[in-house]
């Protein structure tokens, strides 16, 4: 899909209201402060207006619409770190940290997703994108091309996000007497 034949008002409302909900979602997933999520989404729209007159249609719009919304995001969350260097974890960092004191607790859907969302606002850039992106529903092959990594490069680093974040809503149990 070519967007020559449309100006760049009319490719970015096309955009926003396709994605406007991911892109307001993915906000809220890299910010936590209710305002400083709604200046990232706003940074996201300026960016994405700006960015589409120079769309070709060698990828698909979606392609385009997270690309410029990760970079956004990322570049935020680099600023955010910096302020607060402390805030960042690797995954084997995430690993150790201590997982839910009762399970039972983390049933509740919406607390669920919250306290997943900021395990994942935790990890470092390239893990936190790929992450992100997973979690709006897309396969290893989109992310890849959002991020310019490796499809199998991303899903290494699904596979390894999903076991260190599973451990934090569901403890290893121990068996005692070969029973669970």
């Amino acid at each position: 899909m070519d967007g020559g034949d449309e100006d760049q008002d009319a490719r970015y409302q096309r955009a926003a209201d396709s994605f406007g909900a991911a892109l307001e979602r993915l906000a809220r997933a890299y910010e936590r402060d209710a305002d400083l999520a709604r200046d990232l989404l706003q940074d996201i729209h300026l960016a994405l207006w700006r960015s589409l007159g120079g769309f070709d249609g060698r990828c698909s719009m979606r392609t385009w619409v997270y690309r410029v919304a990760h970079n956004v995001g990322a570049g935020h969350a680099l600023r955010q770190r910096k302020s607060r260097p402390d805030q960042a974890a690797s995954l084997d960092e995430l690993a150790d940290l201590p997982a839910a004191d009762n399970p039972e607790d983390a049933a509740d859907r919406q607390r669920t997703v919250a306290r997943l969302y900021d395990l994942v606002r935790r990890l470092k850039a390239p893990d936190q994108q790929v992450m992100l992106l997973y979690l709006e529903g897309m396969d290893a092959a989109a992310i890849g091309e959002i991020t310019g990594l490796s499809p199998g490069a991303v899903a290494t680093k699904i596979h390894r996000a999903k076991a260190v974040l599973a451990r934090h809503f569901h403890p290893p149990h121990f068996h005692q007497g070969g029973q669970a």
